[in-house]
């Protein structure tokens, strides 16, 4: 199980890895543009992260939805296709490195709204949608992701409180109970990107079965500790963790500034306080995961 006690080692950055690769990644599908320019390309970008020592591969299903593949011209049923196709590269990219025993996980990732408007949006929450409006939107793509039969869907990169009830308001009409979620927030300043307070936001899990974890991810490694603490008292659930680089993602100018403070070595901090699966998110490349499982003395 993904939560046996044990700490697990989540992957990087898929979308660095792959500009790292060479890709331009600049228009509005991001890196789920590959699933049907260059799905090898994918497959090799999940290979890197497994070999580097994670234990997860998250999908390349982020920034994809029907609306944006609609805006690519990409019909429902192709779109559908390729929102199954992220999790069945990552599969073949874990079969790709089976046979040394160790066990592995795919995580078939589910962005906020946000990431369909493409413009930092996820980075401030507050869409001026209804509850109604979110459930609308991450419903069918949950759908899909969730017949794929991915080990976990990823609800990741949340921003409010308000989209992680409607996502998993989605779930529960869906009726499949029996597929596994975590949430995690973007946070900043000890609070949610849309300014609720941490415990607000965690305690949206408490007693929901089907998450089997909750924590932060796509914030600043200085945010990790302090949120891994509350998540864990608030929730009593196993906690997530998988900051950025330390880099700020300028919106505006579409870049990264600022020096990376990401550091492996504070990966034991995070576990300590209760953190029971572990990663990076933008800009942490397969080196910084090699580095981050030395850390936990897993490779």
């Amino acid at each position: 199980m993904l939560t046996s006690g044990r700490t697990v080692v989540l992957d990087g950055g898929l979308a660095t890895e792959l500009e790292a690769r060479g890709h331009d990644l600049s228009d509005a599908l991001w890196s789920a543009r590959l699933l049907a320019d260059d799905p090898e390309e994918i497959v090799a970008a999940h290979v890197a992260f497994y070999r580097a020592g994670a234990e997860v591969a998250t999908t390349a299903s982020y920034q994809a939805s029907f609306p944006g593949f609609a805006a690519r011209g990409i019909d429902r049923a192709e779109a559908a296709a390729l929102l199954r196709r992220s999790v069945e590269l990552a599969r073949r990219a874990r079969d790709a490195v089976a046979g040394d025993g160790r066990p592995r996980w795919v995580a078939a990732s589910a962005g906020p709204y946000g990431a369909l408007l493409a413009d930092g949006s996820e980075y401030r929450g507050r869409y001026g949608l209804t509850q109604r409006e979110l459930v609308a939107f991450h419903r069918p793509r949950l759908e899909v992701l969730a017949e794929a039969e991915p080990d976990v869907l990823a609800l990741e990169t949340v921003p409010d409180v308000d989209e992680a009830a409607a996502e998993l308001a989605a779930l529960e009409a869906l009726d499949m109970p029996g597929v596994p979620v975590w949430l995690s927030y973007t946070v900043v300043d000890g609070r949610t990107r849309a300014g609720q307070s941490l415990e607000e936001a965690f305690a949206v899990a408490a007693g929901n079965a089907q998450v089997l974890a909750v924590g932060v991810n796509c914030c600043s490694p200085a945010e990790v500790a302090d949120a891994v603490a509350i998540a864990a008292e608030v929730s009593g659930k196993p906690v997530i963790a998988y900051p950025n680089s330390g880099e700020g993602w300028d919106a505006e100018g579409r870049r990264w500034a600022g020096a990376p403070t990401f550091s492996p070595d504070e990966v034991n901090r995070w576990v300590d306080g209760g953190a029971a699966l572990v990663g990076g998110c933008c800009r942490v490349r397969p080196g910084d995961i090699a580095d981050l499982a030395r850390a936990l003395r897993v490779t």
